[in-house]
């Protein structure tokens, strides 16, 4: 490791007795579950030095680059966090050689014309028949903080970041042509549209970063995993993938989700200003979004809607380091459109009490006031409404035994209209606990881990509405091979009636040879007909493979399939297909086919209210993707959306062609 006055350079050669069985594939930048499959090294550099926030820097033997921001507090790593940085990697004879060059710029550390003391660690992954993890210091499983036993590295005087300035001019342009006479007629040719912006990324100080956007462009061209949603009582949530919310969002995240970024779906402006003094951290984020998105939660289920109405508002973050590894924060976010209103306000606080326990406290209080149609259409109260929130948890995590207890309120009028709150009107108790057992070398196991865990759930007055027993085995062996069959026992209150539900369920995760994955999931037993109040059975078989042919050609499939009764009679079918061709021209340059096919099939006597015997969606996507690095991007593809019904085939209803183009200017 060695550095200049804008720069960290850090190499590391990987020797291998056999380098024919070093694991090496191309694939898009951040892909991280795939590229955890490989051989990697990763470099953890926690610039303040307070056991608190990290950066990870990961490459693959090819030069597949890997970056994320770790959050030491709860030990949650954001692979969805981007920084400009450069790789080389060799493999050779004796194995494999990376050499990174980190720039200052993309670093955030304390200002300081001396010595300065970083937190820095090195690791290599080495996934043979098992998963072999080296580090360069001693992990202590009896210590849940991994930050803080990184090494302090002292130096780095006369380091500064740059101008630290840039510029990410984007374009994108877009033609959708569509059937208006679906599913008959021609195509009318859509409109040719050009949608210029801009986002400006300006590191104030190496300690505070200002994230601006106007007319940005937040689309995304990674399309959603999509999910079964049929049967389902709450909405569904999918993760953040546009990079302006990237920036920073780990400051922003609270025990409960306070704040969700895809609330904000079309913005004319967005600014966030992220920064650390010190003890002190805080977080600023305001946009005005052209929709405004709204989850109406309750305790039997959620709708959602969203209104093409001008909506503004912001968060304000705040947290202050306490003591060895703890911290003390709070949150306001507000949104405001006409005679809508939503503000939350809390504090929060992470506690390490010991090696291994940690507390975490989280409380909320909100005042809502929807429009007088909304309220109305959406059963929800008129005028301003209050609500409270109450999470609690204590988590003991050590080598050999892992427990903890959780305590969550939220009362019926808690509204987090920035934030993912399906559910409120509830009271949660939750206890759990996992003994494990660690395998010997050359042994049938690498790991075992037994957990018990109940959980019991009220209304706010106390009546209950879920209580659930469940017991899983957890299982790593040779082939990488992870298994975990549990077995489930609930009692659920639902429109007025409770059921009482047994269900097994298993997964398995295996590479038995380099370049293929296989998983499944397999679930039966007893479950509720939501859509109809009434007590069923469900079966649910999901599964899939990724295979990689050579270091350019990869293939992942995976379906997901489900079925249902109610008193020995099927209710439906639901089938789920997602398929992704790609191939790597090299680190920087893929073409990828992707394809999205559902299928419903309904027994429409068994509906209490009239239902179409089949539904079928089709999409598909063809992307041709260059980064030179996570802003400077070309995507050109085309996708198309297919429907069909019981009494009408598959047809295509409307068309896409898009262009995107965006380019990081640093100054």
């Amino acid at each position: 490791m060695a550095y200049s006055e804008h720069r960290l350079y850090i190499a590391f050669q990987c020797f291998d007795s056999d380098p024919s069985s070093i694991r090496a594939h191309l694939m898009d930048r951040d892909a991280y579950d795939v590229f955890q499959r490989d051989d990697y090294v990763s470099v953890t550099i926690d610039p303040f030095n307070d056991r608190r926030r990290a950066f990870r820097f990961m490459t693959n033997p090819l030069g597949v680059q890997v970056d994320a921001a770790y959050n030491g507090l709860d030990e949650i790593e954001d692979t969805s966090w981007d920084a400009i940085w450069d790789v080389a990697a060799r493999v050779g004879n004796e194995g494999y050689v990376v050499e990174m060059a980190i720039p200052f710029s993309q670093l955030r550390f304390s200002k300081s014309d001396g010595s300065q003391v970083w937190g820095i660690s090195f690791q290599r992954s080495v996934p043979r028949n098992v998963r072999l993890w080296l580090g360069s210091h001693r992990r202590d499983r009896n210590t849940s903080c991994q930050l803080c036993q990184a090494h302090r590295v002292s130096g780095f005087e006369g380091i500064a970041p740059g101008k630290d300035l840039e510029f990410s001019p984007t374009l994108t342009m877009d033609r959708t042509d569509a059937r208006p006479d679906f599913p008959k007629g021609e195509f009318d040719k859509g409109e040719f549209r050009m949608d210029p912006g801009i986002s400006l990324r300006w590191g104030i100080v190496p300690n505070v970063s200002l994230d601006a956007a106007f007319n940005p462009d937040f689309s995304q061209v990674e399309a959603d995993v999509v999910e079964l949603d049929v049967n389902r009582r709450f909405a569904i949530y999918y993760p953040e993938k546009r990079p302006f919310f990237l920036e920073g969002a780990d400051m922003f995240a609270t025990p409960m989700d306070a704040v969700f970024s895809r609330t904000v779906l079309d913005p004319r402006w967005g600014v966030k200003l992220t920064g650390k003094e010190g003890r002190h951290a805080f977080g600023v984020f305001s946009a005005e979004d052209t929709w405004n998105n709204l989850i109406f939660p309750s305790n039997q289920g959620s709708r959602q809607a969203s209104f093409a109405r001008d909506v503004s508002g912001g968060v304000v973050r705040y947290r202050r380091d306490v003591g060895n590894g703890s911290a003390l924060g709070v949150i306001y976010t507000g949104r405001f459109s006409g005679d809508y209103s939503n503000q939350v306000t809390g504090i929060d606080g992470f506690f390490r009490l010991s090696k291994s326990d940690s507390l975490t406290v989280q409380g909320l209080v909100s005042r809502t006031c929807y429009r007088e149609d909304v309220a109305s259409q959406f059963q929800q109260p008129q005028g301003d409404f209050d609500g409270g929130g109450l999470f609690l948890k204590f988590y003991h995590n050590a080598r050999n035994l892992i427990y903890g207890i959780e305590y969550e309120s939220l009362s019926s009028g808690f509204r987090a209209d920035y934030g993912f709150v399906p559910r409120v009107d509830f009271r949660r108790a939750e206890v759990y606990a996992e003994p494990v057992i660690w395998g010997k070398k050359g042994g049938w196991f690498e790991r075992l881990a037994f957990m018990a865990r109940g959980e019991y759930i009220t209304d706010q007055q106390g009546n209950l509405t879920d209580r659930d027993f469940r017991f899983r085995v957890s299982y790593h062996g040779p082939w990488q091979l992870v298994l975990r069959p549990m077995v489930i026992f609930q009692r659920e209150f639902y429109d007025g009636v409770y059921y009482d539900r047994t269900a097994f369920v298993g997964t398995i995760d295996v590479t038995p040879v380099n370049g293929l994955t296989i998983y499944s999931f397999v679930g039966f037993g007893d479950y509720v007909d939501y859509v109809n109040s009434r007590p069923g059975s469900k079966t649910t078989l999901n599964g899939g493979f990724v295979v990689a042919t050579g270091k350019r050609l990869s293939l992942n499939i995976d379906n997901a399939f489900e079925r249902q009764s109610s008193a020995g009679r099927h209710v439906y079918s639901a089938n789920l297909l997602q398929s992704r061709l790609v191939y790597n021209f090299n680190v920087r340059t893929f073409l990828r086919v992707m394809l999205q096919y559902t299928w419903i099939r309904r027994n429409v006597p068994m509906y209490i209210f009239p239902v179409k015997p089949l539904d079928e969606k089709l999409f598909t996507q063809v992307l041709f993707s260059y980064k030179l690095n996570p802003r400077t991007v070309f995507f050109i593809g085309y996708s198309d959306n297919q429907y069909g019904a019981g009494d009408i085939d598959l047809v295509r209803k409307d068309r896409t062609f898009f262009l995107k183009i965006g380019y990081a200017l640093g100054l």
